[in-house]
């Protein structure tokens, strides 16, 4: 009996406890929603200005003349005058090969020549006896004429080991290897005691550091998006910058040229492989250092530009989005063209009177009411200027975002 007493009143505060928790869970749902209904956005007038356009490709330092020294004869090498990565001018003595066996072969030759000089002045001192007893009629005209012979085979004997010799003393200088060229050795040069095969044995590499490639391949796309490429095969180069970045992002402060194009695309990547000629004074460029390239010779008059931040993509589609004129968000399908420095170029959808937004998109839907903060490319860190991120760095840095998402 006490418990039914206490049950109604019971029942009566807890319904009360659930009106007021309703109440007050619509009162905040309320000011929920209204704050909800406007979106807070940064964005920033379209720009719109004649842009150079930079085309980018990978690209790898090869040195201009680079020569792989071998000896002429064969032997072991049993002095070396130079130093690996030594620069060394061309005529200068660089290995000498054992020449005992040459020697010896220049004695022997000499040798040869000299008992068959011999043997040829004897035939010619018969042959001139003969003639004399012919013109007395002492001997015959047949005996006079296969004197003759013997003389020429003699002089042709005498003549062949002349060239024996010539060939002997040769080699022998041939022990001696001279640098080809003038530039800098390698430092995989063989030590002393190595046996040099003639003509097979790389005894070491000497190349040009000054001035030196820059090698890159471009589409055929790209080939023909380039009217003037017949420049580019010529040499000339008229009206294409080329610069390189290195991988530090440092720009190389030289500029290059154009001097070399191959004769056709390749088979495989139908690429044309492109080579530009920078000059080295300081030796900073080292072949097989790789570089990005950059063109510069078009230039697109009036391109609207937006940030790459403000682009989104959904499927195939490519969009922004605007401040509509009524003050809400509105989606803006555009075509984009080449990537310069923080933006885009827009072929098509947009305009220079538009204003895009850069920040607080990504829960922004079309038609929303906003709540607008302009800003400026250099509040936002937007610049026509291509990344200079070192390569290494990009890539850790692409790593690690990778990992913690």
């Amino acid at each position: 009996m006490h418990f039914a007493k206490r049950k109604k009143p019971i029942a009566l505060m807890l319904a009360l406890a659930l009106a007021a928790s309703a109440l007050l869970v619509g009162c905040g749902g309320q000011k929920q929603q209204a704050a909800g209904g406007v979106a807070q956005v940064k964005a920033m007038k379209v720009l719109q200005q004649d842009t150079p356009v930079v085309s980018e490709y990978a690209g790898q330092i090869a040195g201009k003349d680079e020569v792989k020294v071998q000896s002429k004869v064969s032997g072991r090498v049993v002095e070396k005058y130079f130093h690996g990565g030594d620069f060394v001018q061309a005529g200068q003595p660089l290995y000498r090969i054992d020449s005992r066996q040459y020697e010896s072969a220049v004695l022997q030759a000499q040798a040869t020549l000299a008992q068959s000089q011999a043997t040829l002045a004897n035939a010619q001192t018969d042959l001139g006896r003969d003639q004399e007893l012919l013109a007395s009629d002492a001997i015959s005209e047949q005996q006079v004429t296969t004197q003759q012979a013997n003389v020429n085979a003699y002089s042709a004997a005498a003549a062949a080991n002349q060239a024996l010799l010539q060939k002997a003393q040769q080699d022998l200088s041939d022990t001696v290897v001279y640098a080809p060229m003038s530039g800098q050795v390698s430092v995989d040069d063989v030590a002393i005691g190595t046996f040099a095969t003639a003509g097979n044995t790389n005894l070491v590499t000497i190349g040009t550091t000054d001035p030196v490639f820059v090698t890159f391949s471009i589409s055929e796309t790209e080939y023909l998006k380039f009217r003037n490429i017949q420049q580019m095969q010529s040499g000339s180069g008229n009206g294409i910058t080329v610069a390189i970045r290195l991988s530090d992002g440092t720009t190389y402060p030289l500029d290059g040229r154009i001097v070399q194009a191959d004769r056709a695309l390749t088979q495989n990547s139908g690429t044309l492989t492109v080579k530009a000629l920078f000059g080295n004074p300081d030796g900073l460029l080292l072949p097989g250092m790789f570089a990005r390239v950059k063109l510069t010779g078009e230039t697109v008059p009036n391109a609207i530009l937006v940030p790459q931040r403000a682009v989104q993509q959904l499927l195939d589609k490519t969009f922004v989005m605007v401040v509509g004129a009524d003050g809400k968000s509105e989606a803006r399908k555009i075509e984009l063209g080449q990537q310069v420095g923080s933006y885009y170029i827009v072929k098509s959808g947009l305009s220079a009177e538009d204003t895009v937004i850069v920040e607080g998109l990504s829960s922004l839907t079309e038609g929303k009411d906003l709540a607008v903060t302009m800003v400026t490319p250099e509040d936002m860190g937007f610049s026509l200027d291509e990344d200079t991120t070192p390569y290494d760095t990009m890539t850790s840095s692409d790593a690690s975002s990778g990992s913690e998402s």
